[in-house]
This record gives structure tokens, sequence and C-alpha cells, in this order.
């Protein structure tokens, strides 16, 4: 019974997304000179999947807060994931991405926020009416496993895009684990 409620619940906020996100976002990725993902509580957990899967594909990927990752510059792109686009410390990394000449991308639940007022491209994943409360997805889990799977298919998109073979992937995957 939950299993069900939880896939038609994200089955329809990605109905509702636009489906030219992954053209979109992937041409951002790849006009980048590098890419930074950040996000708080669940959102980074979320980022840190995209980061990874990133690398797997070959691009340069830093992931926020990490003690190695390196200063941002111009001509970088910075991925915020913010359900609220409203998160203070987010808010701070945008501001000083920006400052810099660094593009930013929002993934949120919502069109219009401090973050997506600064941002270059918001991608709203499904539509307000969507979030409200959910018994059995509280906090945020709409949001944040929807999320995940657009992702995810964007990375798919990616994949198939550029031809990038599993077997590639797999030498890319971290072997100190």
């Amino acid at each position: 019974m939950h299993q069900k409620l939880i896939i038609d619940k994200i089955s329809g906020v990605l109905g509702a997304t636009d489906d030219s996100y992954d053209v979109k976002l992937t041409e951002m990725l790849d006009g980048a000179k590098r890419i930074f993902v950040a996000g708080a509580g669940r959102s980074k957990l979320v980022g840190n999947f995209f980061a990874m899967r990133l690398v797997h594909g070959g691009y340069d990927v830093s992931v926020v807060g990490e003690i190695v990752t390196p200063s941002i510059k111009n001509g970088d792109l910075l991925i915020i994931i913010s359900g609220s686009g409203e998160t203070e410390q987010l808010i701070a990394f945008t501001k000083s991405a920006k400052k810099v000449g660094a593009k930013i991308v929002l993934i949120s639940a919502k069109g219009s926020s401090t973050i997506g007022d600064l941002a270059e491209a918001v991608f709203q994943i499904g539509n307000p009416e969507q979030y409200g409360k959910v018994v059995g997805m509280p906090m945020g889990t709409v949001f944040e496993l929807s999320t995940l799977l657009f992702l995810e298919a964007t990375i798919s998109h990616i994949i198939h895009e550029k031809g990038i073979p599993e077997e590639v992937m797999r030498e890319r995957h971290a072997n100190l684990e």
C-alpha cells in the first residue's frame, strides 16, 4: 500500500515537471568549466548522489562543504537543491558564487524564491499544489524523492546523448571504498 502511495505521488510530481529540463540542465553542465553541487539536509544527500553520477559521466564536480572542495570561479556552475529556495546557508553560497561570475541553477519545489531570483535557471520539480501534507511522506520527502528521480533521469539522458558505456562509468567509479 505505501509503496504504491509513494510511486503514485512521485509519478504525479514528475509528470507535472517540464520535460525539457533534462536537456536544458545538460546544456548548462556541458557549458561549465566545473560543477559545484550544494544542498542542506536530505537535499544535500540528493545532491551527493547526483554529483557522484556526474563524475561517472565524466564531469569535473565538487560537493560544496567538503574539505577538498576548491574555490568556485567565473565560468563554473553552482547547482543548488532546495525545496524552498530560502535556506540561509544556500543563499550565502549563491551570493558568493554570483560575485565571482559563476552561473547558478536552482532545483526547487518553488518557481520563485530568493535563490531563484539570483539564478540563471530555476527547475521547478512539480507544482506547489503537489507539496501539501502527504500522509506517509513527511517533511520534504515528496520533493527529495522526486528530485532524486529527476536527476537520475537527467543522468540517463546524458548517458544516452553522449553514448557513455557503462564500462567507462565503472572505470570512473571510486575504487577506494
